[in-house]
């Protein structure tokens, strides 16, 4: 895997597991309330209702008792990379199998957001499922962007 590509899967990493830890926080803090985080961001790029945002909120509790477990199991593998490169005997065979973990419950995470996300977006109303698709592309365009800027020049 080339340095940009990694580059882009840890960023993409690092945003999914804060976004995964913004939606599966409880309480009454201002991200509940619209003003921060992805539900916050949801809510004044696609103008939900409360409904909606309730309908939501319902949508993460009930898959939190499988995300959660998930999250937690990721932070411990990670947890253990960190011992192995920091330890001293660094040991290659260790680390693929450490990767292998990491990559099989982080394609776990991704499906229980990709589930989430999918039952968010059924619940949204023709012109916000437009608004979204927007959102998404320029998000899109910004990736591609930056992938390029990052791509090495060739020497002169």
């Amino acid at each position: 895997m080339n340095t940009n590509k990694f580059k882009i899967l840890i960023a993409g990493l690092i945003v999914v597991m804060m976004t995964g830890f913004a939606i599966s926080q409880e309480g009454a803090g201002p991200r509940h309330h619209g003003e921060f985080g992805p539900l916050g961001f949801f809510t004044k790029a696609l103008n939900l209702t409360d409904a909606q945002q309730t309908q939501i909120k319902q949508i993460v509790a009930n898959e939190k008792p499988t995300l959660h477990p998930l999250m937690q199991q990721e932070g411990q593998v990670h947890q253990q990379m960190m011992q192995l490169v920091t330890g001293g005997n660094f040991d290659e065979t260790k680390a693929q199998a450490i990767i292998a973990q990491e990559s099989q419950t982080h394609a776990q995470i991704e499906l229980e957001h990709a589930r989430i996300m999918s039952q968010a977006y059924q619940i949204l109303t023709p012109d916000q499922k437009t608004k979204f698709a927007q959102v998404q592309a320029r998000h899109q365009q910004r990736m591609a962007q930056h992938s390029q800027e990052e791509q090495p020049t060739p020497n002169q």
